[in-house]
């Protein structure tokens, strides 16, 4: 009796070890037939835990709460993207307002620059011709000669020169010495001009016809007037002789 008390307290013992071995084996079961029944290619689910997006079986088809999982993913995905561009076009604006408003700017300077040019331009043009105009406006001083032969002289060269008449001073001289002594009132009374009543007068003595017909316009009327005198002389020779500086006696 002892014996089988003992055996029947071991027994006990064995029985619920064995109870717990019984346990784990079945759970191993479980847990093998779980990961023989899950293909290769899939994660493994823990128990009692909802799967994730990354846990679902490829080609098997989406439960509701990861097609919502998905659709959150992408309208955040969605949402980034767009706010990321929104940015962009922001600076692309902005940009592009900053180079419109440098571009105005420039063309302003440029337009400053030029009209500024311009009226500087117009300012040298009007002082320019402001200068002209009084130039023209001024008059210029007549040249003075001295009242004497040599006066005389060299005033009816310049009005001769003027006029294309050829002559010089020593040929007017000359002439002039020798016809009436530099006496610009001399008249002759006894040739046969005087005898004709066409006497010849002033410097040069010429006849009152020839004084009218050679006269130099610019130059008095008077034939005793010494440069009028010499210049209508000088033209007469110079139309006759080619030139005063050619006569060398009476002509």
């Amino acid at each position: 009796m002892p014996m089988n008390i003992l055996n029947r307290a071991h027994s006990r013992q064995l029985t619920k070890h064995h109870k717990i071995a019984v346990a784990g084996v079945a759970a191993l079961g479980t847990a093998a037939l779980a990961f023989s029944a899950t293909p290769s290619s899939a994660e493994t689910v823990t128990t009692g835990a909802p799967a994730t997006t990354g846990q679902v079986t490829a080609g098997a088809p989406a439960t509701t709460g990861q097609v919502a999982a998905t659709g959150t993913v992408l309208q955040n995905v969605k949402g980034t993207v767009t706010d990321q561009l929104a940015a962009k076009n922001i600076k692309l604006d902005t940009f592009a307002a900053q180079k419109k408003a440098a571009d105005a700017a420039a063309a302003k300077q440029a337009a400053e620059a030029a009209a500024k040019k311009a009226a500087q331009e117009r300012a040298v043009t009007a002082a320019a011709g402001r200068s002209a105009q009084r130039l023209q406006m001024e008059p210029v001083a007549a040249k003075t000669y001295a009242n004497n032969l040599d006066g005389w002289i060299r005033q009816a060269l310049g009005i001769m020169k003027a006029k294309g008449i050829p002559g010089s001073y020593s040929g007017l001289h000359r002439n002039i010495m020798r016809e009436s002594s530099g006496n610009p009132m001399a008249i002759n009374n006894w040739d046969i001009n005087a005898v004709n009543g066409i006497p010849s007068k002033g410097l040069l003595q010429v006849i009152p016809p020839t004084f009218q017909a050679y006269h130099v316009p610019g130059t008095s009327w008077n034939i005793y007037d010494p440069v009028a005198n010499i210049t209508a002389a000088a033209n007469y020779a110079a139309h006759r002789y080619g030139s005063i500086d050619n006569v060398n006696s009476a002509y």
